[in-house]
């Protein structure tokens, strides 16, 4: 049985769904990856080949199927094969703890799931602290794995909230993302001023006014900031 066929099986016995933004990480064994970069670059060059690419004296191409295998299970898919980064949590007591606003400016990149596009851009991470707080650079890293798997950026707007909501305890979570998509800049319509925004608020983001205008006041600030460096 081939390393593919052997980990969809432990997949349909584990009732695990396996679609391109799922993580299957739960059921994967040492030197799984591995194999499957070795199974994924015969299926690489088929697709080349059938392109009408000449990878046997092309020295640009000769490689290429390798390349592309490693580059999906280890870079831009990644986030379907690793586990999620294990946070520093620290507990939220310190002076009676910090109540106030908590926003996390993340670049992330991504995948879409419709053509296999780059997806480019900027999530804000926005929260009430509740009874954990995290390393600041947790946030980015909790993002950038949500990101690195084929998804929709409405999908992706999710899984960030749902990570950050559950890692740091808090009801109150809001996450602002703008992004750039390769299926809208290099096929189809290709405008490439394309500018594709999403938004997720739970808790008091969503039911108080001042509190979105607090997190969306600074997301202005931090687009300022970025574009003045």
């Amino acid at each position: 049985m081939s390393k593919v066929n052997e980990i969809k099986q432990r997949l349909e016995d584990a009732g695990i769904r396996y679609w391109a933004n799922d993580n299957i990480s739960e059921v994967l064994q040492k030197g799984d990856k591995e194999a499957l970069i070795e199974e994924a670059i015969p299926a690489f060059e088929n697709v080349l080949q059938k392109l009408l690419i000449d990878t046997k004296t092309d020295p640009n191409s000769m490689d290429t199927a390798r390349r592309m295998a490693k580059m999906y299970i280890n870079e831009i898919m990644s986030g379907r094969y690793d586990i999620m980064p294990n946070p520093s949590a620290f507990p939220n007591y310190i002076e009676g703890g910090y109540e106030g606003m908590l926003v996390v400016r993340s670049e992330l990149t991504s995948l879409c799931s419709h053509h296999h596009q780059t997806v480019k851009g900027v999530a804000y991470i926005g929260i009430i602290a509740g009874p954990k707080l995290l390393g600041l650079s947790k946030y980015t890293r909790i993002a950038q794995w949500c990101a690195r798997r084929g998804t929709l950026q409405e999908e992706l707007n999710v899984m960030i909230a749902n990570a950050i909501q559950k890692e740091t305890g808090s009801d109150d979570v809001g996450v602002y993302v703008q992004a750039t998509h390769g299926c809208c800049e290099n096929r189809g319509i290709k405008a490439h001023s394309s500018l594709t925004q999403t938004t997720v608020l739970r808790g008091a983001f969503k039911d108080d006014p001042a509190t979105k205008k607090e997190f969306m006041d600074n997301v202005k600030l931090q687009q300022s900031y970025a574009c003045d460096r």
